[in-house]
């Protein structure tokens, strides 16, 4: 039944975590046609896996919308898959996720990034391209980068920026 979507399920599987019977079961569950969901962000709250961001009396609450319960319990076993997989950037979120010990939040930003990663896929109809492990590393120096250039410059100072030889 699924054989006019063999193509679909074949770029679907590229993405780390998903195996052919999670590909195929968000296939049933979201289908082909991406242009239902404006954004990404809609399909990721269609399905449930948008952060929340609610706060009462000085505590937060990270809790993720309501939404296709089959979805989401797929993605949520993919991404568990995915956050052990090794050299991939869905490894370095779970690491890299701040909360030390909420091992649970960082698989469902997984999940959520996987979701991402499928609706390009899906939509476009181009192959996942991995970023690798160091993508959030080098995200983050080029962010800090920026930064201290920009106060530099406040300061008055004129900055080049020139990489250390190496010895």
């Amino acid at each position: 039944m699924l054989e006019p979507y063999d193509n679909a399920v074949e770029l679907l599987k590229e993405i780390p975590g998903l195996s052919d019977k999670a590909a195929e079961d968000l296939i049933a569950e979201i289908g082909l046609d991406m242009d239902v969901f404006p954004s990404e962000k809609h399909l990721c709250s269609w399905v449930g896996v948008s952060p929340g961001n609610n706060e009462s009396a000085g505590k937060k609450s990270g809790r993720t919308t309501r939404g296709n319960k089959q979805a989401k319990s797929t993605l949520t076993q993919a991404a568990w898959a995915a956050s052990h997989a090794k050299g991939t950037f869905y490894k370095a979120v779970t690491i890299a996720w701040p909360r030390g010990g909420a091992r649970k939040a960082a698989v469902m930003a997984v999940a959520h990034s996987i979701l991402k990663s499928a609706y390009h896929v899906l939509k476009y109809n181009v192959p996942y391209k991995e970023l690798g492990e160091n993508h959030l590393k080098s995200q983050v120096e080029k962010k800090r980068k920026k930064y201290l250039t920009s106060e530099l410059n406040k300061l008055g100072y004129l900055v080049m920026l020139n990489p250390k030889p190496v010895s």
